[in-house]
């Protein structure tokens, strides 16, 4: 019965790490502007999107089905690969993702100002564009 005391009273203090690094993790806005099917590549698709992340949003690990090409409109993001160096992209620059890669970090720069990105996707019909990477694999 002493066990079981402690270990309700020890389930808060344990729980709450896991729950303080959800609250800071934010999914980015993202808003689909065009999708469309490419004749010329059968069985893909083009969809671009804006991309907006709050002041020092942070974008948990990922990846794409998709060839991405984006370009900063807005602030400042830092971005880095799976076996890459961490790079800061600015406004009125552009960075390229291939389907096999993993993003390991993706944030906005900047604490006061939100970064705007313009997306372009080429993906198979009908697959999500961005798919999670659990915390482990991203690292392996």
């Amino acid at each position: 019965m002493k066990k079981l005391l402690i270990l309700l009273l020890l389930c808060p203090l344990l729980l709450f790490p896991l729950l303080a690094s959800s609250a800071d993790t934010h999914v980015a806005k993202e808003t689909p502007l065009i999708t469309r099917e490419l004749p010329d590549v059968p069985g893909k698709e083009g969809l671009i999107e804006t991309v907006v992340l709050t002041p020092g949003e942070v974008v948990p690990a990922h990846r794409h089905n998709a060839d991405v090409f984006a370009y900063v409109l807005q602030g400042s993001v830092v971005t880095q690969l799976k076996g890459g160096k961490a790079q800061k992209v600015h406004a009125g620059e552009a960075f390229y993702e291939s389907p096999t890669d993993v993003h390991i970090a993706s944030r906005n720069a900047s604490t006061t100002q939100p970064a705007t990105l313009l997306v372009f996707f080429v993906k198979k019909i009908g697959a999500p564009p961005t798919v999670a990477v659990e915390k482990a694999n991203a690292i392996r």
